[in-house]
């Protein structure tokens, strides 16, 4: 039995259109996770202390990011931080009394960490395609919370200004700017809300690099299959297609 070229040509179609397909699937993975996020080496708890790693892409395609603003919500105070020098780059933390105090287990805050804010000396920028990582340390996270939230809004050197300050609902899917944040374990015994001793984690060093790596083999392995199943059929199909001659 032979078949159709015609059909021969709309598998060969079918195989570009799922490779084309899968391709953009992976980049627009990647588009996806380009955006203002927090990971900590530590493994953070409430009530204890840890080093906050802010990574902030440049995703404009003509622009360059000149200035990062991280803010701390007063509801979940942090009473003090320190931010890591960056070459090209000024820090400045702003602190501020809160309208009333918050009490964290054995402590009672009463001033608290409001924005820390990185601004990039002339020549310097985050240029597109490209990243800069800020580390802050920081005292006594907040005891009332599962989670730290910290809105953050980047500026460009053309004037655009993203605000990532969106929060996704139970069950809902990632929104367009969220906020970075971090999630907290809960409180260690034996330690205090503030001054306590962060414990290394190698499991909260991988998690924000497993979850993009998880991401990307995922997206691979829909690549490689729907390539796989694309090149099979094609082959199927022209096996097929050539006609079988008679003995004599």
């Amino acid at each position: 039995m032979t078949i159709p070229g015609s059909l021969a040509t709309v598998a060969s179609r079918s195989v570009v259109t799922v490779g084309v397909a899968a391709i953009a699937a992976l980049v627009l993975a990647g588009v996806a996770s380009a955006h203002v996020s927090a990971h900590s080496p530590d493994q953070p708890a409430k009530g204890g202390d840890a080093e906050i790693v802010f990574r902030v892409p440049d995703e404009a395609e003509d622009a360059a990011t000149t200035k990062i603003e991280v803010g701390f919500p007063s509801a979940t105070p942090i009473p003090g931080a320190d931010v890591e020098h960056v070459p090209g780059w000024t820090s400045r933390v702003t602190t501020a009394k809160l309208a009333k105090p918050v009490n964290m287990g054995k402590n009672t805050v009463d001033t608290a960490v409001q924005s820390i804010t990185w601004t990039a000396e002339p020549g310097t920028k985050i240029g597109p395609g490209e990243f800069q990582e800020f580390t802050v340390s920081v005292e006594g996270l907040p005891t009332n919370a599962d989670e730290l939230v910290m809105p953050t809004i980047q500026t460009y050197d053309n004037g655009t200004v993203v605000k990532w300050d969106e929060q996704a609902a139970a069950g809902q899917a990632e929104p367009t700017h969220p906020a970075p944040s971090l999630a907290l374990a809960a409180e260690r015994a034996g330690t205090g809300a503030m001054g306590s001793e962060g414990g290394a984690s190698t499991t909260a060093t991988a998690a924000p690099a497993s979850d993009s790596t998880a991401r990307w083999l995922g997206v691979a392995g829909v690549v490689l299959g729907a390539l796989g199943l694309g090149v099979a059929l094609g082959l199927l199909i022209r096996r097929r297609a050539v006609p079988r001659t008679s003995a004599a």
